[in-house]
């Protein structure tokens, strides 16, 4: 039996492959743009309140930082404690056009040694864990250059 689909947060992103966006929110009053996104009210403290929107974000952006993690996370994180952890490369990338910076796990393959600041990336889906009958989907970030 093929396991379905979901996404690990529902209405963090949309699409598959080349259309994979993740979706944010921007202020009608003062054009702030949130991510994760908002339903409620503008996070600028600044803005007496606008409509918010929901906005498909820049599908590339530029390392900011980056870093290795050598921990097992908490809950609600998934993973097997009986299996030894394997670290993932995070990434904080800042959008090109929002200039908003979103944090996020480099694909798989990608280590800390493959990475320098201000290097182009682009978000693509990814795979946050399994179960017996669920992929739980997430975003990841891709260098949009391989160096050999």
């Amino acid at each position: 039996m093929a396991r379905s689909r979901k996404p690990a947060v529902e209405g963090w992103f949309i699409g598959e492959e080349a259309g994979f966006r993740l979706l944010g929110t921007r202020c009608a009053a003062c054009a702030s743009v949130f991510f994760p996104r908002e339903d409620t009210h503008c996070r600028n403290p600044g803005c007496p309140g606008g409509e918010l929107a929901e906005v498909p974000l820049s599908p590339r952006g530029r390392v900011w930082s980056y870093t290795d993690s050598r921990y097992r996370p908490p809950s609600p994180y998934v993973s097997d404690p009986e299996l030894p952890w394997d670290p993932c490369t995070l990434m904080a990338v800042e959008l090109e056009t929002e200039r908003i910076v979103v944090l996020g796990q480099a694909v798989p393959g990608v280590a800390v040694a493959d990475l320098a600041v201000g290097m182009e990336v682009e978000v693509v889906p990814g795979v946050l864990y399994e179960d017996t009958a669920t992929t739980w989907l997430t975003w990841h970030w891709r260098p949009t250059e391989v160096t050999a």
